[in-house]
């Protein structure tokens, strides 16, 4: 295979018409780089939609309440209710399979009235009354001293941990944070840690300016007494959330004493039920891309044994003296079969090369000018390149086996009269 005298003859074969040859390879070139580009486009516009869940544990659910649409148990419709902090231990004690619950309360809004004050400066943002386990739920980087433990909640501590978008509108450049008392609505909360958030979390600047206080504390700075705005509940790895969804709503339907069949009374958002819905729009979209590339490919690998035809054709006196020279069907075989791989390998891999140039002029850009919404870092997996290699070896087999067929059966008698 590697005789060099056969390696002399593919190349000057190859190169004896130069245009029918770039024609021919620019079919395959082609498939491959649209491949290559449609995959990659698709991954980034996978990352782009996945960066928007963040860090949030996907196998999760949000749940909250609303008005009661029937009557129940002498309890009219239309009415208002709230969760408990009780609520926390029924589920815990009725779901095995739950890893954290959350329950939540929050106050003001990125975009209310001011309702933080430290000395001069003031700023509204988002005050959430949390427990420990949130930062499992919700990801977030402490940069300073610590997040809120347990010994907090049960001792009431009134200690607050605030984003870097808080820092940098209520204290000066290089100034300690931790360890300072900022005021919210009206009651001093001692700052013991700051964080941060990714950028691409799909919160942007509201992100990082939130501040965390011990759910208990909230609810006595605050009279929120017992209840609970709303509650992030996770399953635990091996049990999706969705499947135990209409249990936990139906649990705290008859604790709250709501009609088992009021479809509106408590009100959630399954985070993993959307997760596996883009999953399968980005499977589908995966499909779609092979099978446009692969069809393109195709295409150009016809190309390739079309024109191995024609060379076959153009060689019959050629290949029928050197059957008369007593050379093996296998030898010629052999020669067209190489001929056929190496243009299909030489052009696939050409695609590749300037398809791994395109992706990184597009990375480039984006760098350069910040991520655009929905699209972010496009790639291909070596497992992508890899198996387009193989693509192009098993193709260049398929184009050059017809040719080589027809060669072998030429008898040299026939060949030798052919002008």
């Amino acid at each position: 295979m590697f005789n060099r005298d056969r390696w002399k003859e593919i190349l000057e074969v190859l190169t004896s018409n130069w245009f029918r040859t770039l024609l021919t390879a620019f079919g395959v070139f082609w498939g491959i780089l649209i491949l290559i580009i449609l995959l990659a486009a698709g991954k980034g516009l996978e990352n782009g939609i996945k960066a928007d869940f963040g860090d949030i544990a996907t196998n999760t659910m949000f749940i909250w309440t609303r008005r009661t649409t029937k009557a129940y148990e002498g309890l009219p419709k239309d009415r208002d209710f709230s969760f408990k902090i009780e609520d926390r231990a029924l589920l815990e004690n009725n779901f095995p399979e739950l890893r954290f619950i959350s329950p939540r309360n929050q106050l003001g809004g990125f975009r209310g009235g001011s309702n933080v004050i430290r000395g001069i400066k003031t700023g509204a943002y988002n005050i959430y009354g949390d427990y420990p386990e949130i930062i499992n739920q919700d990801p977030m980087q402490i940069t300073s001293g610590r997040f809120i433990n347990h010994n907090d909640i049960q001792d009431k501590r009134k200690i607050a941990i605030i984003g870097e978008g808080v820092v940098s509108d209520l204290y000066d450049a290089g100034e300690e944070v931790v360890g300072t008392y900022i005021k919210i609505s009206g009651v001093n909360f001692l700052v013991v840690g700051t964080y941060k958030k990714r950028n691409n979390d799909g919160d942007g600047e509201e992100g990082q300016k939130q501040i965390f206080v011990p759910f208990t504390a909230f609810s006595q700075a605050f009279n929120r007494a017992d209840n609970v705005g709303w509650m992030a509940i996770t399953a635990k790895d091996g049990t999706s959330i969705t499947s135990l969804k209409e249990s936990i709503v139906g649990a705290l339907k008859e604790k709250h004493k709501v009609h088992p069949e009021d479809q509106r009374a408590i009100g959630y958002f399954d985070l993993y039920e959307q997760y596996n819905r883009v999953e399968s729009l980005f499977g589908a979209m995966r499909f779609i891309a092979y099978f446009v590339g692969v069809l393109v490919l195709l295409s150009g690998i016809i190309g390739v044994s079309n024109i191995m035809l024609i060379v076959v054709k153009e060689r019959t006196k050629e290949i029928g003296i050197r059957r008369a020279l007593g050379e093996k069907p296998w030898s010629i075989r052999l020669q067209i079969l190489m001929e056929s791989i190496f243009l299909t390998l030489i052009s696939g891999m050409c695609g590749i090369s300037f398809g791994a140039l395109f992706i990184y002029g597009v990375n480039a850009l984006l760098d350069a000018n910040g991520p655009v919404d929905m699209f972010l870092n496009p790639s291909v997996s070596m497992g992508v390149v890899v198996g387009s290699l193989t693509i192009l070896v098993v193709s260049g087999l398929l184009a050059g086996f017809i040719p080589a067929q027809s060669a072998i059966k030429v008898r040299p008698i026939d060949a030798l009269r052919t002008e």
